[in-house]
């Protein structure tokens, strides 16, 4: 097994984040040592994005990303959804975004090139706040570093109830969002449900990690 060379390193307010690769197709973006993703390993961000974005009705739909990672739910969305549609994509570390128009590039054929995408280097937080009364998303996707996962919900800053509002209103009527996370979290079905959404929760492919992807519409 070859070793993994880091391409490109840079300090964050989370810690030292790096790309690393050992082979044409075999990338790592890691945190303080802690692996993010792999792009071996996407199957649940594929899904994340065909679930947000296939079978939207808009003509020419608007779509916001939380999180840009290696770019394969983007790419999954581009391809899901028409010619006309926008999608902006909020992610907080401008390198990740040299890195999917770099060294990353050909894993998703070009996505972040894609004339149908706007890059803001900010936390997804303000793209929402962003949108309230003036341009409502068909969908949301937040594909973060970190999901709800466990604990107490219920007033954190991206899962808690006061954000879900924020949410429903950037959305339009019946509009969705999909969520990634690690594991299943009952407390964010909580939180959903009490904010107004109707949600499911998918469990993608047999085998291997299969990590949590939620589908919720605003009533």
């Amino acid at each position: 097994m070859r070793s993994w060379i880091v391409l490109d390193r840079v300090q964050t307010p989370d810690g030292v984040l790096e790309l690393r690769r050992r082979a044409d197709d075999d990338f790592l973006i890691t945190i303080d040592g802690r692996v993010l993703m792999n792009s071996r390993a996407h199957r649940s961000e594929l899904g994340l994005a065909r679930l947000g974005c296939k079978g939207l009705t808009e003509p020419s739909p608007s779509v916001l990303i939380g999180g840009l990672g290696m770019g394969y739910t983007l790419r999954a969305a581009l391809d899901c959804l028409p010619a006309h549609a926008r999608i902006v994509v909020a992610e907080l570390n401008r390198c990740v975004l040299q890195w999917c128009e770099g060294p990353l590039a050909e894993l998703t054929s070009g996505a972040a090139r894609d004339p149908r995408v706007e890059f803001r280097i900010e936390d997804v937080a303000q793209s929402i706040a962003a949108a309230k009364g003036s341009a409502p998303y068909a969908a949301i996707l937040l594909d973060l570093y970190e999901g709800p996962g466990g604990g107490d919900l219920r007033n954190h800053p991206l899962y808690g109830r006061s954000f879900l509002q924020k949410i429903r209103r950037a959305l339009l009527p019946g509009g969705r969002l999909a969520v990634w996370s690690e594991e299943p979290s009952p407390p964010f079905e909580r939180n959903l449900r009490a904010t107004g959404f109707t949600a499911t929760r998918h469990r993608l492919g047999r085998g291997g990690l299969r990590h949590a992807v939620y589908l919720a519409t605003a009533c």
